[in-house]
């Protein structure tokens, strides 16, 4: 209770540090979020390319139907297959002919085989899954031919990756801007309530008990900075999606974490802060 009431006490004394140590907080953890959902929305799009990794496996003309449904039932049992479908050379020829309605003359009856499409399940669309998936369904006798094109699947497995790694390295790096100027921030307060504080460790205080009102401040602090970068990030996130492209915001649990990360960063500012302070002093 004592350090609520000194908590209290503070944020009377020096309403608009209390209230720029919020709002800096919030700022900091709001580029932060920005960056978080860029990264977000690139994934995305990136798996929605990803989804459209595909083996498909073209028939011979002589194979017979009992031979067809029995490669369905042998791919489909493979454990990275998704789905396997049957394109006969009649479907293929009314796909071709109504993706390229100007070429649509060129295409004879029996221009284009019956093939197997097979599609892999999120975590197998990488370029060593897609090449054993095709390298097994080429196996199969009545099989001519298996494309899946190789060179795409690496380049979009390589700019995963990239994106991944560069998310990786660009998300800490704003973390770690964000919790110096916090830091610095919550080092302004405890600056502010220097005198204060030397007077409590005159009267006999302890350096737990000065603490405790600077660690509760600073967690405060945190919690109403993160609430306050995530409303924010959500409002540039709608922003966005109205005037310049649809995106999709953070799920509810993953929000949460970020609050609760920038109470922890507030936290662990207000400590190393005061902590600072109390060997200097």
């Amino acid at each position: 209770m004592s350090a609520a009431r000194e908590l209290v006490i503070g944020i009377r004394r020096a309403p608009l540090l209390a209230l720029l140590g919020v709002v800096t907080i919030a700022f900091a953890l709001f580029a932060v979020g920005l960056f978080g959902l860029v990264a977000l929305n690139i994934d995305r799009a990136l798996r929605q390319v990803e989804e459209r990794v595909e083996v498909r496996a073209f028939l011979a003309d002589s194979t017979p139907g009992d031979a067809r449904v029995e490669g369905l039932r042998t791919i489909g049992a493979f454990a990275e297959v998704q789905s396997v479908d049957y394109v006969s050379p009649e479907e293929a020829l009314a796909r071709a002919r109504r993706e390229l309605g100007e070429f649509s003359d060129v295409f004879e009856s029996d221009f284009l085989p019956g093939a197997y499409e097979v599609r892999l399940k999120p975590g197998f669309r990488d370029p060593t899954h897609v090449r054993d998936v095709a390298t097994r369904v080429r196996a199969l006798e009545f099989v001519e031919e298996v494309r899946y094109g190789r060179e795409w699947v690496e380049k979009l497995h390589a700019i995963r990756n990239m994106a991944t790694l560069a998310g990786i390295g660009l998300g800490a790096l704003f973390a770690a801007v964000a919790v110096v100027i916090i830091g610095a921030t919550i080092r302004m307060m405890v600056l502010a309530r220097a005198p204060e504080i030397a007077i409590m460790r005159l009267v006999g205080a302890t350096d737990g008990y000065i603490r405790r009102p600077f660690l509760l401040d600073g967690l405060l602090k945190g919690i109403a900075g993160g609430a306050l970068a995530l409303l924010l990030t959500w409002l540039a996130s709608e922003a966005i999606t109205r005037y310049v492209v649809a995106t999709e915001f953070f799920e509810p649990r993953l929000a949460g974490a970020g609050v609760l990360a920038g109470a922890l960063i507030g936290l662990v500012g207000s400590s190393i802060a005061v902590g600072r302070h109390l060997r200097g002093a």
